[in-house]
C-alpha cells in the first residue's frame, strides 16, 4: 500500500518515538499524506508534537478522530490549546500562570498535571464500563 512495508513490519518491533516540528507537521497534514503520518504515528511509543500552532493541534486530534474512530483526550493549560480542547472529545484544563482559558473550555480542570492520572485510570475505566 505504501510500497515498502518492512519499515512498517520493523517499527512494530521496536519502540520508537516520533518528534516532529511545526513546519514538517504542516506537510505530514497534507490531504495525501495524512493517513500514512497517522499510522506511522500509531506505530510509535510516543508522538511529540513541538513548536505547532493551535490550529496543528485541533487538526491533529481531528485527524485521529476521523481515521482511528477513538475517544480523544486533550490536555491544555493555555489559549493555545483551546482549540485542541474543543475539537477533542474529552477536553481538560490545568490551570496556572498561562490563565484560564484552558480550564473554561475545558470538561474537567484540575490545578495541577498530576491528578489527570486518577481521572483517566479510575473515572474514565468506570465511565468505560457504564456506557458500554
Amino acid at each position: 500500500m505504501y510500497g515498502d512495508d518492512s519499515v512498517f513490519e520493523e517499527a512494530i518491533i521496536a519502540e520508537y518515538a516520533l518528534v516532529i516540528n511545526g513546519h514538517s507537521l504542516a506537510h505530514a497534514l497534507e490531504p495525501q499524506l495524512e493517513v500514512l503520518f497517522l499510522d506511522l504515528a500509531c506505530l510509535c511509543k510516543s508522538v511529540i508534537c513541538c513548536r505547532v500552532t493551535p490550529m496543528q493541534k485541533a487538526q491533529v486530534v481531528e485527524l485521529v478522530k476521523r481515521h482511528k474512530r477513538a475517544v480523544t483526550p486533550a490536555v491544555g493549560d493555555g489559549a493555545n490549546d483551546v482549540s485542541m480542547i474543543k475539537t477533542s472529545h474529552i477536553g481538560v484544563g490545568i490551570s496556572g500562570q498561562e490563565g484560564m482559558q484552558a480550564v473554561l473550555a475545558s470538561d474537567f480542570s484540575f490545578a495541577q498535571f498530576r491528578y489527570l492520572q486518577r481521572l483517566l485510570l479510575v473515572h474514565g475505566r468506570c465511565s468505560y464500563f457504564h456506557c458500554v
